[in-house]
């Protein structure tokens, strides 16, 4: 075992080799002017000018503008519209708490602080997150169906350094393994407390880029020390969470901007290696396993390609180590958004829940309609095999989420998805249409899916259903989500899901 980790992490160290040819003070002031200055308007201009506006001149930004009438044309508008005014801005959303400079002020910047290595730090910290509370029906058709009432907290805490450095972590204290903190009834089984409180740190992660925090060593800045780089607990996400969609404990290297002549401008390579809090496949933690991963991004003429590998080494007796590699393009077609994805999983050794083999093909056609901003979309998947990702956390369910609202499973909820994520010797997709009101505050998809096994268990299904979506204000959104699904072996499925969403 020893052995094998030693072999990858050379491999891995190899790779990216080749791709690299005093605080507290700090704190108690804002890297921000409080008094921020003011743009000048037109008016002011026109007066130093000595001229005045006439009726040949567009309003100024003092005058009311009928703005509504341009949002959602046909065409681009041929009357010239000025500034917002300082009336008409938008209202600040601040996050709930902020100490140095402020997110997303206006004005002049400190001097900050100078670290011994020439890089310049100027810190901050901003504490943000939303409150979720839902209420919801879910009866898949097999087994017992559940009214719920669901609870989730999420706290973030970011202290930024520079624009490449940060501290970051959070915490979800209501919900834990997937648990979210309320009350759910089953059919036949009464009512039941669920009790997701918890202290445990979700997110806790340094990034940063080395040649940034070490200036002084490429003042030039042509000795190519651009690496990037992030260590601790943190969300990762490859081929669209097919591959990887977990929290892990992990540290990652990246070079950034290969140029290949004759092939790419931009190329970026990831060596990631994990060593804790790894899901696998089945969702449940595996204490035994290291995550070894390369990951490629590569911008050609008309496509960026994705090339990934990853290799779980696994010494827990009903586990076993597993090979993932994955592929994807994406690309405009004419006027059509295009990605195709192929991911595979094999077990060299011990098949199971956690590992098996298996192919997963999945294609995403979407487009925007003519004269309009809804969206329509097509998403189509084949599992061949039993296709297993190499981390999944507890409230991700399987790989085929991305398929459509009626794959997605709902969170917070004590609810699964309409149909089933789970991308085991079956075929299926989704048709839906997004539409946009209201100055963009609300949306409505509706949306048909279905999918049929291919190895003869009679577990094919069909559903449709619907999301709606609007925000009451700069914080607060509601959602509501549906469907009715039927299916081989099963009665009539039938969910219904509302939330309440408030952002700080």
């Amino acid at each position: 075992m020893t052995g094998k980790a030693g072999m990858l992490v050379g491999l891995l160290a190899g790779v990216l080799a080749l791709g690299g040819s005093a605080l507290a003070p700090a704190f108690g002031q804002s890297a921000l002017s409080e008094e921020p200055i003011p743009m000048v308007t037109r008016e002011e201009v026109l007066k130093k000018r000595g001229e005045t506006p006439s009726d040949n001149h567009a309003p100024t930004p003092h005058e009311k503008v009928d703005r509504s009438a341009h949002a959602h044309g046909n065409g681009l508008s041929k009357e010239a519209l000025p500034l917002l005014s300082d009336e008409e801005q938008p209202k600040e959303t601040p996050p709930i708490f902020q100490l140095g400079e402020k997110f997303l002020a206006t004005g002049n910047l400190s001097p900050g602080i100078e670290l011994p290595t020439g890089a310049i730090w100027q810190p901050s910290l901003w504490v943000f997150g939303d409150a979720r509370t839902s209420i919801g029906h879910y009866d898949s058709g097999v087994g017992q169906g559940r009214q719920y009432w669901s609870n989730q907290l999420n706290l973030f805490f970011n202290l930024k350094l520079t624009p490449t450095e940060r501290l970051f972590m959070s915490i979800s204290p209501l919900s834990e393994n997937g648990r979210h903190t309320g009350y759910v009834r089953r059919d036949g089984s009464g009512l039941q407390e669920v009790n997701g409180a918890n202290l445990w740190i979700r997110q806790l992660f340094f990034e940063g880029e080395f040649g940034e925090i070490f200036p002084n060593l490429d003042p030039d800045d042509n000795k190519g020390l651009d690496f990037g780089f992030s260590i601790g607990r943190q969300q990762l996400l490859f081929q669209e969470g097919m591959m990887i969609n977990a929290r892990i404990d992990s540290i990652g290297i990246t070079r950034d901007t290969i140029v290949i002549p004759g092939l790419t401008p931009d190329m970026r390579i990831t060596a990631l290696f994990g060593a804790n809090n790894i899901h696998r496949d089945d969702n449940v933690l595996d204490r035994d396993t290291l995550l070894f991963g390369l990951f490629t991004e590569t911008d050609l003429r008309s496509s960026t390609v994705n090339l990934d590998a990853a290799y779980a080494m696994s010494g827990s007796p009903d586990g076993g180590d597993g090979l993932y590699l994955g592929a994807s393009a994406i690309q405009r077609i004419g006027h059509w958004n295009t990605a195709f994805r192929i991911n595979g999983s094999w077990a060299p050794e011990d098949r199971g829940a956690k590992v098996d083999n298996g192919v997963l093909l999945f294609s995403e056609i979407s487009r925007t309609l003519p004269y309009s901003e809804n969206l329509f979309y097509a998403n189509a998947f084949w599992g061949i095999g039993n296709y297993s990702s190499a981390a999944r956390d507890p409230t991700t369910g399987g790989p085929l989420g991305r398929v459509g609202v009626l794959f997605a499973s709902p969170a917070p909820s004590a609810a699964s998805s309409a149909l089933s994520n789970r991308a085991d010797e079956a075929f299926g997709g989704a048709l839906g249409y997004q539409m946009f009101f209201n100055e963009d505050k609300t949306q409505l998809t509706l949306e048909v899916g279905g999918r049929k096994d291919t190895d003869g268990s009679n577990r094919g299904a069909v559903a449709i259903g619907g999301q709606f979506l609007h925000a009451l204000n700069n914080r607060s959104s509601i959602e509501v989500d549906a469907f009715l699904s039927e299916g081989q072996n099963q009665n009539v499925g039938s969910g219904l899901r509302m939330e309440l969403r408030t952002r700080f």
